[in-house]
This record gives C-alpha cells, structure tokens and sequence, in this order.
C-alpha cells in the first residue's frame, strides 16, 4: 500500500450494538438478550397506509409496533423519501424478522462502512476569466454544488460570501447549529450544511471530542479542501508554505456550495452507510444541481449498493452524481462505477515541487521535494555508507551520529525499507539534509519532515559516483521550496487511481473521466498541523492533496459550469460532453503513460481521456440518456422483481422486449467465443442546426470496426441520428487492444469514444 493510498481513510465492516430483548407481540417473545444492530429497510412506498401523512410516520409506527420502551425514537435512525423510501433503526433479529414479514418490505441492509478516497489546477485545466467556458458559464453562477464528506471550515477565505450572487429562491437548504458551528457562518457562498452521525454512534463508534466535532465543522480538512477545489472563490497569490505560486481557487467559483458531513474522527475512522444516505437524501430534499462524493463502500451489485440507489434517484430529479473511483490503484478495483455516475479517475499536473541541488565538482541536479520551508544549505559535507550496506540504505538505527551529524546523507534505494523510514533515519541521525535514490515516489507532502531531495536512479548514480570517488565532496548549494511548470510527461494516470474493468458491471467502461488528482492545491483547516518540523507543528490555510477524492471535485466544478451554460442539458447530457471532448494525448505527443511503470496507459486505465473544460462546452453531439435507459440497462442484468423495485423505487416498470444497448459514450466488447458485437447509438446534434459528421476510426491488430451509416447529417439543433458500430476480431487478436471512434465535421467538432475489445 503507497503513502498516498494510507492517506485514504481505511474503514471496515460491520459494528454490533448489544442490548437488552425489548417487548415483542406474544408471536415473536423471547427471553434471552439479542444482539442489536443497526439495518436500512428499504420499504414499497406504494404500501403506505392512507392513515399515515407522511412516510416518516409509517416508518416510526413500524418500529414502535416491535417496542414497548421510553427509547422507541432512539431506535429510529433516519427516515429516507429521496434516495430511496425506508428508514435505518437499531434491531434485533427478532425485530427485523417481523419487519421482513410485511408485504410492504423490499430489502434489507446491515450497516456497512466505507472509506474516503483521500489544488494552479484550473490553469492546467484551460479555464480562464477571460475566455470560454468560465466566462460563459459566468463562473458557475446560480448552480448549487453538494459535497458529502468529512464538513468544512466556513471561516476559510475561499468561502466568503463576497461578491456572491443571491441565494437562488429554490433552495430548501439551511445551516444548522452545532459544535462550534453556528448558522451565522454560513452566507451566499456556503448556503448550507449539515452533518450526519446517527448510524455512526448507534455502532458504538464515538466521535473525537478532541480532534472533531459533531456537527458540519471539518477538522480532518478534506470536505474543505474538496469544497475549495469545486468552488472555492478565494484567489491565493502564495500559500503559507509558498506551494501556490498562483491560484488556489475553485474550478465553479461564483457557485453555491453546501456541505453534507458525513465522515468524522472517531477511534475506529468509519463511515456509515446509514449516515452517507441520509446526507444524500438530504442533498435531494435540499435542491441542489451537483451532488460529490469523494467516498466508496465495497463493490456489490446495484440493488445492494447504497450509492448507486441514492445517485439513480438523485438523477431522476435531474442532479448530476460524480464519485470517485477509488484508490486502489490496480486493474478490477473500480468504486462507483454504476453507469448512470460519473466516475473519476486522478491523473498528475504538469507541475512539480523540486529542490536544486549544486555539487562542489560543477553537477546540478534537480529532483522532487516538498519541505514546506525556504532553505539554503551551503558548503556541507556530502556522507555516504559506502562500505557498510545498511549504511548505504539508511536502514534504521544504522547511521552513526558522529558519522552524519551537519551533513547531507545519501541514501540508495532499497526494497527493504522505504523512503519515508529513510527521512526518519536520518532525522535522526542529525543530518541537515537526505538525498534518496527512488524512480517512482509515493511520499505525500507531509512526509518531508527534513530537508530531503528525491532522486532518479540515474541521477542518483551520478551522486553516488562522485561521493564514492571523492573523500572530500560537498554540496556547493541546496534550495528548497522550488515551483516547477511544465513537467513532463503529463498528464499522467496517477499511480493509485482505481483502474477498470468494473468488477460489478465490465460491460461498462470505467472510469469515464480523469482530472486532476495529484498535489492539488486547495483549502484546509487551519488548526490542523500539515507537517511536523523537528518539535514543531506547523499549520496553513492551503495545503496540497492527492486522491481521486481530489479529482472528483474538479469534475464537479466544470458540471456545474456546464450546468450554467446549458441549463436544459441532462445529467448524462454533461457526462457525455465532458467525455466525448477529453483528450489522451500528454504533452510529448504521446498516449497517457501510466505513472506507476512509466509505460503507455490504455482507456482502462483513463477511460474516455482527461477532462478538458472548454471543450466540453461545445461538444458537437450528445449520447444522451434517461431513467428509461437505466431501466432497460437493468433489465438486461437479470435482476428479479423484488430487485428492480429495491433500485428504481417504484412498482412498475418497462422493458422492451428485445435487449437494447445502453446508450454510453465509450464502448466496451467483451468476447467469449463470439467473432461480432454490434452496439446500437443515438447522438443529438447540440452544435450548428446545420452540420455533416464523418467517422473516422483506426484499426489495432486482429479488430475490424465498421459503422453503419459512416456519416450522419444534422439540419437542425437537437436532432436525433442512429448508428451502428460493429466489432469483428479474428483468432490473433490478443486479449486487449483498444480503438477510438471519431466523428468530425465542418465546424471543428471532434466527437471521440474509446472502443476497448477483451478476448476471455
């Protein structure tokens, strides 16, 4: 596990409440104590009884038929009308198996527990005050973004309701009291927030009274930093740490934010799924356009995944939904990957942080680091282990202090121990500085606890040599705290974004998007120490992050600018926009490469491409989709009755008799021992009433691609146009090869889908 992937909050399974047998009817009595648990009951709304006005009577009547104790309303927890029609309470078994019995029951939950997936960025992105799709979008103006994550710190200047537009009047939202969070820090920026703990402390999971708050203020700093990231409206010219050196505002700056808290500091760092719904629910009931989720819970089918329910809801009513795709970092470990999501993979910036490096015989070197503090080492002796390995490696307790102290260590790479051990070795050992040979680094910038210079093997050698051969070397000089613009290659797959295939659906092709996701600079909270430098504790306003839970934000920033310029366009009408304008190409010309091996990356690993915002503003066409499509997407999966109405929410439905291709802008061909696959399409024309679009697509080895028609003409806006794509492979096809389809016409519309074959 990297560095970067432990900075993800790790959260387990299932937590056991005991107490004492409540009161049942006659039918159900038991004499032993029971375990009680907590349990969302997804129930059949059109069972309501007409006695009830609301479904949350219904819910509360239900669990009070199976008490009889002064603690009946503590046993329920939420009670859901949006993301699905249910409730969550603490149970016996007893309890739920009369629940169970009713007619008006769908399905059944346990608790589960998830993780979060844990910014000159919008420069990078393209997006400018001037010019496209920021200014036409006036900066996100009128569009409400939602974040469901760990709070926010609503003192951060990035949230200041300066300048802002008014609140829109269709907002139900509100700021509710809580610890050391009063409704008055709220204000046109940040319209609302909540948070969520219920299902948490029902677990028995208690809530750090010390390093958190039960209410909608962050301490942990990541719903801040991802709020800052979509939104934020704070031009910061140079951080405390000096890691800015230009902006850290948010992609949507004149946007609403409301923050949704559902993840704390507790003793155990969980997240209830009980919680993450109700503050999704809330979110709906809310009325805002973008909902973000930088957050998972382990892969299941749709009828049982708690996100995926609540996001089919959320887009029924026209939200857009965009989640992270986890930081797995491996093939087969997509989160959230249902297709009516938008999933998002993180991906580097052409930006590094460095450190320059002058040796006493002439060499300069730079290399990667992120000491937060402007130093200049000079005419310091250069130390080497060269005759003692663990010396060499800086293996713990290796260094001799009267050996090292006041000198810059080097210290080669090693498979037994790793860098960040290294740092501390040396630290404390008494060096002023470390230089560690590693190709591929997965420290995070709060692990440069000493002034440290990361190196490249082929770098590093040179170091080596020159210490090896001279008894006497020094460093001539060392400078900290460098900015670096233009790195290259980039963008690249960031080494711990979750890769496809999508474990639960891969007839789907995930993630769809990537967008930046490594040392994204953004806002954090200020009481929480960023770094530990020698015995003190410093602390920032912005800080930098890497996550797909990064990534995430950025996607939601430019769905809510899309959302401004094109406010009839649906949730998948943006998704395809943002898919089908994304680029694959890094700035050396060459395909994406992935981070992690250096060698070219592939859709699997990127999906449609890196988002490119002012693009996407202009797509040319759209594969557009309805709840419609999701529903006959469903029906193809084989799902019974009882699990379609756990999903869709409702007790009829249609399907058509034969089975129809979703209609997504990737296409995903998974051969068993067939030779053809054809995939049906519709595009909308959103470009020029008038336009003619041509096909264009390349040929891997043992893949022939035909379209049918090869040219599709437009005479008016919003016009409809079918085709069909047919895959044929022969017996040398290898097990992956991957294609684009590209439709171009006459007004510099390119229209590109990833077209990816699997032979099994």
């Amino acid at each position: 596990m990297t560095r970067r992937m432990q900075f993800s909050i790790l959260i387990s399974h299932y937590s056991l409440c005991l107490l004492l047998l409540l009161s049942l009817p006659i039918n159900h009595a038991i004499t032993e104590p029971e375990e009680c648990q907590t349990y969302i009951i997804h129930m059949d709304h059109s069972q309501k009884p007409a006695s009830f006005l609301t479904h949350e009577s219904w819910h509360q009547s239900i669990v009070n038929s199976r008490l009889s104790t002064a603690d009946d309303r503590e046993m329920l927890l939420y009670s859901y009308n949006h993301v699905m029609h249910g409730f969550s309470a603490r149970l016996t078994p007893s309890q739920l198996s009369a629940i169970e019995e009713s007619p008006a029951h769908l399905a059944t939950y346990p608790e589960s527990f998830g993780k979060l997936f844990t910014t000159y960025s919008p420069k990078f992105l393209g997006l400018q005050r001037e010019s496209g799709l920021s200014s036409a979008a006036s900066f996100g103006e009128g569009v409400i973004i939602g974040i469901v994550d760990t709070g926010i710190w609503p003192e951060s200047e990035s949230f200041s309701g300066k300048g802002m537009p008014p609140i829109p009047q269709r907002w139900n939202g509100k700021c509710e009291n809580g610890t050391t969070f009063s409704p008055s820090a709220c204000n046109r920026k940040l319209i609302g927030a909540k948070s969520f703990s219920k299902g948490l402390q029902a677990a028995g999971i208690k809530i750090s009274s010390e390093h958190d708050y039960d209410s909608a203020r962050d301490v942990f700093g990541h719903g801040t930093h991802t709020s800052s990231t979509a939104a934020g409206n704070h031009v910061l010219g140079a951080s405390h740490f000096g890691y800015a050196k230009g902006t850290a505002q948010g992609i949507a700056p004149r946007a609403h934010v409301a923050m949704y808290k559902v993840l704390f500091v507790s003793d155990t760092e969980k997240s209830a799924a009980t919680d993450v719904l109700a503050g999704m629910d809330q979110a709906i009931a809310d009325g805002v356009d973008i909902l973000s989720l930088s957050l998972g819970f382990d892969q299941t089918p749709y009828f049982k995944d708690v996100i995926a329910i609540a996001s089919l809801s959320a887009i029924e009513k026209g939200i857009f939904v965009v989640c992270a795709a986890g930081n797995d970092g491996v093939h087969n470990s997509i989160y959230n990957g249902a297709p009516w999501i938008a999933t998002v993979g993180a991906a580097t910036l052409d930006r590094s942080f460095t450190a320059m490096m002058t040796l006493e015989n002439g060499l300069v070197l730079e290399g990667i680091s992120y000491f937060p503090e402007s130093i200049y080492i000079t005419n310091a002796f250069l130390y080497y282990g060269r005759d003692n390995v663990s010396k060499a490696m800086c293996n713990a307790s290796a260094l001799d202090q009267n050996e090292v102290a006041g000198k810059v260590v080097l210290c080669d790479n090693s498979t037994k121990i790793d860098v960040y051990d290294q740092m501390e070795e040396v630290e404390r050992a008494g060096a002023y500085a470390g230089i560690f040979l590693v190709d591929i680094s997965d420290l995070h910038p709060d692990d440069f606890i000493i002034p440290s210079l990361i190196l490249d093997t082929a770098s590093g050698n040179l170091v080596r040599k020159y210490v090896t051969e001279d008894s006497k070397a020094k460093v001539k000089g060392m400078r900290f705290m460098l900015t670096k613009l233009g790195a290259k290659p980039a963008p690249q797959v960031a080494t711990f974004s979750s890769r496809g295939l999508d474990p639960i659906n891969p007839g789907v092709l995930k993630p769809d998007i990537l967008a930046p996701g490594v040392d994204v600079l953004a806002a954090v909270t200020p009481i929480r120490p960023f770094i530990k430098i020698g015995k003190y504790k410093l602390v920032t306003d912005y800080a930098i992050n890497s996550g797909t839970s990064m990534a995430t934000p950025h996607v939601a920033g430019v769905a809510a600018l899309l959302k401004a310029v094109h406010k009839e366009w649906s949730p998948a009408a943006i998704r395809s926009a943002i898919m089908t304008t994304a680029y694959t190409i890094d700035n050396t010309g060459s395909i994406f490469k992935d981070e992690s091996t250096g060698l070219p990356a592939t859709p699997l690993d990127f999906g449609a491409g890196h988002i490119d915002p002012n693009r996407a503003m202009d797509p040319g066409l759209i594969y557009d989709m309805d709840v419609q499509d999701y529903i006959e997407f469903l029906c193809g999966l084989g799902y019974d009755e009882k699990q379609m109405k756990t999903i869709l929410q409702r007790s009829q439905w249609n399907c058509s008799q034969e089975p129809t291709d979703l209609n997504y802008p990737s296409f995903m061909a998974i051969f068993n021992n067939e030779t053809v696959k054809k995939f049906s399409r519709v595009v909308t024309n959103v470009g020029e009433e008038e336009a003619v679009y041509h096909a264009n697509l390349k040929f891997p080895t043992g893949m022939k691609i035909t379209i049918e028609p090869s040219t599709l003409t437009f005479t008016k806006k919003y016009q409809k146009q079918s085709f069909v794509l047919s895959i044929e492979t022969d017996k040398e096809a290898p097990g992956m090869v991957y294609s684009f389809l590209n439709w171009f016409d006459q007004h510099n519309h390119t229209v590109s889908s990833p077209i990816v074959v699997i032979k099994t």
